[in-house]
């Protein structure tokens, strides 16, 4: 089997788990994406292995610690999702501006130097 393949549809299915990641709005179609991802990897994983030959089949190896811990994330990804859906009935990654923090304006560190230096003098 030659190893172009499925290299090329592991790199289809990367781009197209990036371009969910970058354009959806939704949190569940965002870890979706990443989970399409990984599945990329896990394809050039064992694709490599199997056209490397090796004798440890570290590649699969690597793949099923890659599937358990993308598991992990998907459940950890999912209760943080419901959660937050509960508490403010949207899964708008937009939305979600709690730890945004507001940039200061262009004059916002002038007036403090301009107080310091009145209150100084």
């Amino acid at each position: 089997m030659h190893l172009v393949y499925p290299a090329v549809l592991a790199a289809l299915l990367f781009c197209t788990g990036l371009y969910g990641v970058l354009a959806r709005r939704n949190a569940i179609l965002v870890l979706m994406s990443v989970e399409l991802m990984l599945n990329a990897v896990n394809l050039n994983l064992v694709a490599f292995d199997v056209w490397l030959r090796d004798t440890l089949h570290a590649g699969q190896a690597l793949t099923l610690f890659t599937i358990a811990i993308a598991a992990a994330e998907i459940g950890i990804g999912l209760a943080i999702v419901l959660l937050v859906y509960r508490n403010r009935g949207t899964a708008d990654i937009d939305r979600l501006r709690d730890l945004h923090e507001d940039a200061p304006g262009p004059d916002a560190g002038h007036g403090d130097r301009e107080e310091k230096a009145e209150a100084a003098a």
